[in-house]
Parts: structure tokens; C-alpha cells; sequence
């Protein structure tokens, strides 16, 4: 299964949590701080990391800061009911998802699951499989592999970012409100604003710049949303 890095500062949910991921199969590697766990990331990559936000040392929002200038490391935060600012920030910095305090083993299994498989790049294609690979002239995503070309060049994208490119290519030329792209990289308990998905269009766009400095497919409509435009 995956290797997990669990990070928070309390010791009932470390043994709680890990339990519950071990019970899956997963390997996990428990932290109390966002220093700790950075030092041992560093070392060896985890699969993925789920981390608390208000940590002594180093708190999770820094973790996610240090880890997103080098890595797209799928990151599911754990937060308490008075943190929406800081779960909105910590979505625009480029975690993945979030859970709230307190939550059920189940959701947060189910959360890590599907974080999981949108990021999975090593499962074997199959035919029926190769039929749902997305190309849009240069553009060519594979949404079971995660994987992301852009003129044969690989493109780095956090799950988000995929998710929200890959709903702005399934229809080129249509206009996608922040409301319709919101719904598709979030699900329904995660509410996120409309800076929050500008953002992510930001990197999506430095991403790609950075194999084609022309790119532009990605529209901006002022007060409407985003188009990928029609080749």
C-alpha cells in the first residue's frame, strides 16, 4: 500500500490515526512537529502526508510552504472547526484536501484513499483505460495515472491542479464559473473562495510556462471564470 507521513502534536490522534491507516495496510511514520517530519521527508518521500496545522517548532502551513518549493507531495490536512482561514490558505498554498476536528476514521480513510488514487502513477493501463487519457492538441492528460504532457513534456501538477485543468479540457471552449471548478477539485464539505481557485490557475499557468513560455491556453473571462480555448 503507501508509505504515510502522520504529523501532529497531539498523541491520541498519532496512535488513533496510525491505527486506523495501518488496519489498511499503509506504513506509518508519526511525527510531533512539522520539523521533525520535514527532516524525515527530506531523507526519504513519502506517498503522502497528513499534518495538523497548529504545531510547536514548525506548524503545518510552513510544512506545506517548504515542501511546495521543491515537491507536489499530496498533503491532506487536519483541522480544528475554528481554522477556515487557515484551511482556505493552506488549499491555496496547494494541499490537497483537508479533514476537520473531530472526524471519523472512516471519512478520513476515505479521503486518503481517493487522494491516493488520483495521484497513483504506477498502476498498469489498460486498453479500456487508454480510451479516458484526455488530448487536447499539445495538451494530453491521463487522469487514472495522473499524469500530465504538455508537447511530450511532463508537467508537475498537484491533484487539485489536475483536476481543475483536466474540467477545463474535457470541454474546450466552454466557460467554466469558479463555482463548476470548485466542484470538481472539491467535494462537497470543502468550501473553498474564488481567490483560492485563481490561485491555483496561477500555478497551473507558471507550470506550464516553465516547459512552453508562450503557453496560454488557459482564458481568463473577467467576472465569469475560465475557458480552455479551442485549438
Amino acid at each position: 500500500m503507501a508509505r504515510i507521513t502522520l504529523v501532529d502534536d497531539d498523541q491520541n490522534i498519532l496512535t488513533s490515526v496510525a491505527i486506523a491507516l495501518e488496519s489498511e495496510g499503509h506504513a506509518v511514520a508519526t511525527y510531533e512537529d512539522g520539523a521533525q517530519a520535514l527532516e524525515a521527508i527530506n531523507a526519504s518521500a513519502p506517498d503522502l502526508v497528513i499534518s495538523d496545522i497548529k504545531m510547536p517548532r514548525m506548524d503545518g502551513m510552513e510544512l506545506l510552504r517548504r515542501l511546495r518549493q521543491s515537491s507536489d507531495l499530496p498533503l491532506i490536512f487536519l483541522t480544528s472547526k475554528d481554522e477556515e482561514i487557515d484551511e482556505v490558505l493552506g488549499l491555496t498554498l496547494g494541499a490537497d484536501d483537508y479533514v476537520k476536528k473531530p472526524f471519523s476514521q472512516r471519512l478520513l480513510l476515505e479521503r486518503v484513499k481517493a487522494v491516493l488514487r488520483r495521484a497513483d502513477t504506477t498502476t498498469p493501463v489498460s486498453e479500456e483505460d487508454a480510451k479516458q487519457v484526455i488530448k487536447r492538441g499539445d495538451l494530453s492528460l491521463d487522469p487514472l495515472r495522473h499524469s500530465c504532457k504538455w508537447r511530450g513534456e511532463h508537467v508537475t501538477l498537484t491533484v487539485t491542479e489536475f483536476l481543475i485543468l483536466q474540467s477545463l479540457a474535457q470541454r474546450p471552449g466552454f466557460v467554466k464559473s469558479r463555482d463548476a471548478l470548485m466542484d470538481a477539485a472539491y467535494d462537497d464539505q470543502v468550501y473553498v473562495d474564488d481567490r483560492t481557485i485563481d490561485s491555483h490557475i496561477k500555478r497551473i499557468r507558471k507550470k506550464f510556462r516553465v516547459v512552453d513560455k508562450e503557453f496560454d491556453q488557459i482564458e481568463t473571462l473577467y467576472g465569469v471564470g475560465y475557458k480552455y480555448k479551442e485549438n
